[in-house]
């Protein structure tokens, strides 16, 4: 993917935002809830009917989105809850603004497609980010496909700016279900190499 080729550039750079964020008192975990109150603030913006101006503050709230990990890689607080409540907030911010396009496009006349659009497409999103946390949760890493949440925000940010919300969704309501379906093969070819396909010892 394309963020997974350009995060080591990224982190570097981030890393002198983040000790500035980090020398004005901002803890890691109250950057992440900035973050997720910034996107619930375009989602706001987007369901009152001002798709541009969502698109273009939506890249801003995204980027902010990685504070939290520069302040604590900048002052070595790195945690595991750290990790784990980024992740859960990360989808809670990106729920939040589908939920935005939701209400707005029940306003107009893309009520009926608009919705099923966003539903399939959050319900993408989510299986991708699940597929991934339980591959790692059984020592795998699974950060293939197409479209990480650094391409579905600025593929949604650009369509949102030229209001065209719709041609985003149906990228994504496909291409999120096959991210998920390639991290699942994935992890089910690693799992044959390892001899850790079985009939047993699942999980509920």
């Amino acid at each position: 993917m394309i963020s997974e080729r350009i995060r080591t550039w990224v982190r570097g750079y981030m890393l002198h935002v983040g000790a500035w964020f980090a020398s004005m008192g901002i803890t890691p975990n109250m950057a992440t809830l900035i973050g997720l109150a910034l996107n619930g603030i375009v989602a706001v913006i987007i369901a009152f009917g001002y798709p541009v101006l969502g698109g273009v503050l939506l890249l801003f709230a995204s980027a902010f989105d990685m504070v939290d990990g520069a302040i604590a890689r900048s002052t070595n607080a790195v945690s595991t809850f750290g990790g784990f409540f980024d992740s859960t907030i990360d989808r809670y911010s990106e729920i939040v603004v589908y939920i935005g396009l939701l209400v707005w496009l029940n306003q107009t006349g893309d009520d009926h497609l608009g919705s099923v659009l966003t539903l399939v497409a959050a319900t993408g999103a989510l299986m991708i980010s699940y597929a991934r946390a339980r591959a790692e949760a059984i020592g795998y890493k699974a950060s293939v496909g197409l479209v990480a949440r650094p391409e579905r925000v600025v593929l949604l940010a650009i369509c949102l700016i030229i209001n065209q919300p719709l041609w985003a969704l149906w990228v994504l309501a496909v291409l999120t279900h096959v991210t998920a379906a390639w991290r699942i093969i994935h992890v089910y070819r690693l799992a044959i190499a390892d001899g850790g396909v079985t009939t047993t010892n699942r999980t509920p």
